[in-house]
């Protein structure tokens, strides 16, 4: 039999304001659409709109740089503002140079400028505004699972994801920061590969390859397509976290 997996965008969906309600704004918009939501739908979000709707933008303007801010935009020419931001979203800097920081976010996982975000972000009037990431994405995902399973009467999971780049690849992907409902990492070890060989090492980040996949339709630019709905998961249902995911430091040969 053919196995199928369908990732549909909810069309129309609006801005996200802070204090907006994400399960609300996603009825309306499959009202809109003429759809409901299924037993074993996933859907998957867009950082951005979770971030602005728990008002976790900050005023370039309002920031005052501290003395470590200072002295990394002096080796990277970064603004010292941002700077500042992100130090205070960091546990550590990994890697500095000339325009470019990495960072173990607070939260665990290596990034970019930990996460804090110009593009495609509108403050309040005025300002010069930047977006940090959610302060917990798998509380907030459980969140929003939560309302609309209410609302629905079935079981459902929820990813928060974000783009990320790689270290050794060129590109953006998009990979699982908040996870409610589904598994996170799917642990294949002990299972007979086609020739009855016995798995000793495979875990697969399957929240990962679905935010990748949910990532291309979103885009990346002007598409304004924040919330995509699948249906299909071919794995059983589960209670995966971000941590699943993220590999202990004592594990990192490369840090």
């Amino acid at each position: 039999m053919p196995v199928e997996m369908k990732l549909t965008a909810l069309p129309d969906f609006p801005l996200v304001k802070p204090g907006d309600s994400l399960p609300g704004l996603i009825k309306a918009s499959l009202n809109q659409a003429e759809m409901s939501l299924q037993d074993g739908d996933i859907l998957v979000l867009a950082q951005k709109i979770v971030s602005k709707a728990e008002d976790r933008l900050v005023d370039l303007n309002q920031v005052h740089p501290g003395e470590a801010a200072e002295a990394l935009a002096a080796e990277t020419g970064k603004d010292a503002r941002l700077l500042d931001v992100i130090l205070g979203e960091s546990r550590n800097i990994i890697r500095k140079g000339p325009g470019l920081v990495i960072v173990q976010h607070k939260l665990g996982f290596i990034c970019a400028n930990a996460g804090v975000d110009h593009s495609n972000v509108q403050g309040y009037e005025g300002g010069d505004w930047v977006l940090m990431l959610p302060e917990d994405p798998d509380a907030s995902a459980q969140r929003i699972r939560a309302a609309l399973e209410l609302t629905y009467g079935v079981r459902i999971g929820v990813l928060i994801i974000d783009s990320h780049g790689r270290a050794w690849r060129n590109g953006t992907v998009g990979i699982a920061i908040g996870v409610a409902g589904i598994q996170a990492l799917q642990d294949l070890r002990g299972h007979p590969d086609l020739f009855g060989e016995i798995l000793r090492s495979t875990q697969v980040g399957v929240a990962d390859e679905l935010a990748a996949a949910a990532s291309i339709l979103m885009g990346q630019a002007d598409e304004g397509r924040p919330v995509i709905l699948v249906r299909g998961w071919p794995h059983a249902p589960g209670e995966g976290l971000l941590p699943d995911l993220l590999r202990p430091e004592e594990m990192d040969l490369f840090r």
